[in-house]
């Protein structure tokens, strides 16, 4: 981590904000928050209950140890799979317990008299130094002055954001396939996305260079975007990730042209390299450590981000538990007490019963715990994303080529066909089914495979069909028990893409790995009567 003596403060970016945020004062009653903890105070101002009426002396629970996980891709397990059989063949998962109790003796220690007490928007100050200390030692901001600031999950995140920053009727740069709750949650305030192109590595940086250069207000009808959201690792939907040197290239683009980059990275732990086919694929354990593990990570913006420009939001929901919903935001001072301000007023803090819980469950695992705790995880998803490819490669014929064009060029791709019939290879039949069906380049990262379908070979097609060939076959396999996400859902632009082009987003997160190999075949069959007969 660079020295902070040598590095400098965040430059001023208030012309960035929006007439809401600039409006905002801090909340009259909030602003009383400064003179809490002075010794002798009496607090007769606030409506705040006495700590006795809270009905909870205690709360405890079993948290999983940090190791819990493999660090060998093996296969899918459950956290008491392998290291405890290991040591005896226990069927329980090996926990430790966490109490987390009303009234402590140390003021520092997590205590359920601060954390379900109305509080402010900065949250519990123990997760506070936690998240701090840990943006500091992996992240590692390149400026000095950088702060942390709590929010309800990375969807509250972005919402608090665009409302800070973005005027009604103005536009932010986004990649052409994107989150779409990104979009719904700004589309209210006429604050619409524009599309990036993407290539392997996610947003093209010529191309961003391109839109911005060649920008016209009077064919856009608004002005030059000066706000980005991007997710750089394990984008959604597509999968792919974003390395240093890109990441270089956009970030000089952005302070050319003065634009402040939302860096959402939910996936950012998630990262597991590229996927190899299930006959060459080794397996062994993983050498590594968790601290040179986390040194292979692609790093993030913030690590580039001199001047302050870069708004990183993190969450906890993809590493502990999305109901707790909890993250933060690493940014400049003057941006983070504008979030704060739009907080105290909205969502104030995180549940209290969250942050406590998290906050007693990483003070306990410290930061080497919840390092080993992510690169599990990593290696779980890993496990899982083959799985499902594997299990699709049982289903069709899947032939890999290098992508020559567009967001796939330079990628390895696999193409998915119907498997021949027993006896049948020279048959007409199978030259229909040799006919791509879909295709797809494995993610890197995240949780989902992005499935470009080739509706071109659907039997029969007609161009002008009244519903879209991808609406069909989204509602056949949701009626047949599977169900995906429509790739319409996330375009950018909501542009006409034309009726033979579609796309879906699987998800490997969630299902067990039966239920995964049914759902292959549960796809496998739809497909290939649908590509035959689509009506």
């Amino acid at each position: 981590m660079p020295s902070l003596e040598k590095q400098q403060k965040a430059i001023d970016l208030s012309h960035h904000l929006s007439k809401v945020a600039l409006a905002r004062e801090t909340s009259p009653l909030k602003g009383l928050a400064r003179y809490f903890g002075r010794p002798g105070l009496i607090t007769l101002a606030g409506g705040t209950p006495s700590p006795d009426y809270f009905p909870f002396a205690a709360i405890s629970g079993d948290a999983l140890v940090p190791e819990s996980f493999a660090v060998s891709a093996n296969h899918s397990e459950s956290s008491l799979s392998w290291l405890w059989k290991l040591f005896g063949g226990s069927s329980k998962e090996k926990t430790s317990p966490i109490t987390i109790p009303k009234f402590t003796e140390r003021p520092e220690d997590v205590n359920l008299a601060t954390a379900l007490q109305y509080g402010t928007a900065t949250g519990l100050p123990q997760l506070s130094k936690f998240i701090n200390d840990f943006v500091g030692k992996v992240y590692q901001p390149a400026y000095s002055d950088w702060t942390t600031l709590v929010q309800t999950g990375n969807t509250d995140g972005w919402s608090r954001v665009v409302l800070t920053l973005c005027n009604p009727g103005e536009a932010f740069i986004t990649e052409d396939w994107t989150y779409p709750s990104a979009l719904a949650s700004s589309q209210p305030y006429g604050i619409h996305p524009v599309g990036v192109p993407m290539d392997s590595e996610g947003m093209r940086s010529d191309a961003l260079r391109q839109l911005l250069s060649e920008w016209d207000e009077g064919v856009r009808g608004c002005e030059r975007p000066h706000v980005m959201y991007t997710i750089p690792v394990g984008q959604n939907p597509t999968g792919v990730t974003m390395n240093i040197s890109r990441k270089k290239e956009i970030y000089d683009i952005c302070v050319e042209y003065d634009i402040i980059i939302v860096e959402d990275d939910p996936y950012y732990f998630l990262q597991m390299g590229s996927y190899v086919p299930k006959f060459e694929r080794t397996s062994q354990a993983s050498s590594i450590d968790s601290v040179k593990w986390l040194g292979s990570l692609s790093p993030s913006y913030v690590k580039l981000d001199y001047q302050g420009r870069v708004i990183r939001l993190d969450t906890f929901s993809k590493t502990i538990a999305p109901g707790a919903r909890l993250g933060f935001f690493t940014c400049n001072p003057r941006i983070a007490e504008r979030l704060e301000r739009a907080g105290e007023t909205s969502s104030q803090a995180p549940c209290g019963f969250g942050q406590s819980l998290i906050a007693q469950l990483l003070t306990t695992w410290k930061f080497e715990g919840y390092v080993r705790w992510l690169q599990g995880l990593s290696v779980q998803y890993k496990v899982r994303r083959d799985f499902l490819i594997d299990s699709l490669a049982e289903e069709f014929h899947l032939r890999m080529s290098l992508g020559s064009a567009g967001s796939r060029a330079g990628c390895i791709v696999y193409i998915a066909s119907g498997k021949p019939q027993r006896d049948a290879e020279m048959t007409e039949k199978f030259a229909l089914n040799d006919k791509p069906y879909f295709s797809f380049v494995p993610p890197s990262a995240g949780m989902f495979i992005w499935l470009k379908m080739h509706f071109e070979n659907v039997q029969g097609f007609r161009a002008g069909d009244e519903d879209t060939l991808e609406l069909k076959l989204w509602t056949k396999l949701a009626e047949a028990g599977v169900l995906i996400g429509p790739g319409r859902y996330f375009n950018a632009e909501d542009e006409d893409l034309g009726t033979a082009e579609g796309h879906f987003r699987i998800s490997f997160s969630f299902a067990s790995d039966t239920e995964l190999k049914k759902a292959a075949a549960i796809f496998a069959k739809v497909v290939h009567d649908f590509f035959e007969n689509p009506q």
